[in-house]
């Protein structure tokens, strides 16, 4: 399969991504090795938005065309690229659809946060190390969807049997697991309101949560360019949660490059 040249799809970025990874972006081939050339050369920047592109560019069709079996088909071999082993746990399907929606900040969030801190922290006693409010809606004026983000922190996170009945009692049943955490959320026709991310203490999943956090809550300039950048997601991907995730992700790993920077400079630390 060869796309022609100039295929639609390619924007100049990626398009330059591409010759930088040894890829014709003019005659690229399958589009999934294609891909994991840029994964090779490039990491977790390499997105399924850029999966998205190169998959639609070599069926000379707009990306808005591919159906949700392809999406999801490549959005499973995107994160197994980034995280790998990844597994869906069966019975946590949502019965109703939730389009994103990003909303302006609301300052109830942080009380939200506080009220399933304590449910949480009352059903797991010392097996959670620590309960910490991260993503969007726990930086003061950020817009973000209205889903509280927990990430709580065990001393080993495989040990599902010591913290997942106990959270999943709370309504919020394990959705997925890779070799990062293990991701939570309502299922059926619950509520999505939290989402709870359980991970190993000290590993690098919870601190560049929590360090992408604490940068974002002192430097109001890029707080402000990631709610911009988090709307104009949401636009382009209303009913696509990994996308909107995935398309945010140069952003993020750009501020944490600073953030970095920053916290070397102020000595913060984590823990």
């Amino acid at each position: 399969m060869i796309a022609p040249a100039n295929v639609p799809g390619l924007d100049d970025e990626l398009r330059q991504r591409l010759q930088e990874a040894g890829v014709n972006p003019d005659a690229f081939g399958d589009p999934g090795e294609a891909w994991q050339h840029l994964h090779d050369r490039f990491g977790t920047r390499a997105t399924l938005v850029d999966r998205y592109s190169l998959e639609a560019a070599a069926r000379a069709i707009p990306v808005d065309s591919l159906s949700d079996d392809d999406r999801a088909r490549l959005s499973i071999a995107v994160i197994e690229a980034h995280w790998g082993e990844f597994e869906i746990v069966g019975g946590s399907d949502r019965t109703v659809r939730d389009p994103i929606d990003v909303v302006d900040y609301n300052p109830e969030w942080p009380a939200q946060f506080a009220a399933w801190r304590d449910r949480l922290a009352a059903t797991l006693g010392p097996i959670a190390k620590r309960i910490e409010h991260v993503g969007s809606t726990s930086v003061p004026g950020l817009p973000a969807k209205p889903v509280i983000d927990i990430q709580v922190t065990v001393a080993d996170m495989t040990d599902e049997a010591a913290y997942a009945p106990a959270i999943d009692a709370l309504g919020v049943a394990l959705r997925s697991r890779d070799m990062e955490h293990r991701y939570f959320r309502p299922a059926g026709d619950r509520a999505r309101d939290v989402q709870i991310h359980v991970c190993d203490a000290g590993s690098g999943w919870a601190r560049a949560h929590l360090l992408f956090r604490d940068y974002l809550r002192t430097h109001a300039e890029a707080a402000s360019a990631y709610g911009q950048m988090k709307r104009e997601a949401a636009r382009h991907y209303p009913n696509d949660r990994i996308a909107y995730n995935e398309a945010k992700t140069n952003f993020i790993l750009d501020q944490l490059e600073r953030a970095e920077r920053w916290a070397a400079e102020t000595r913060w630390r984590s823990e």
